[in-house]
């Protein structure tokens, strides 16, 4: 079960840094898939700090008086 776990992590981290390069790759004038796929890292990105934006506000009106 680890071991599945920990090749999980292993190919999402590959995923985030090649998507980080193509983003760098896209900005210098890179191939249109690269574009691609830097667009899409960046679409995930905003999606991924919109997620914790809304998480973060929804657990401070918890009813705690927070």
């Amino acid at each position: 079960m680890a071991v599945v776990v920990g090749a999980v992590l292993v190919g999402v981290l590959v995923l985030v840094l090649a998507g980080c390069g193509c983003v760098v790759w896209a900005d210098r004038g890179g191939p249109p898939w690269a574009r691609v796929v830097a667009d899409l890292t960046i679409r995930a990105g905003e999606a991924l700090r919109g997620y914790q934006r809304n998480r973060r506000r929804h657990r401070g009106s918890g009813g705690g008086g927070n």
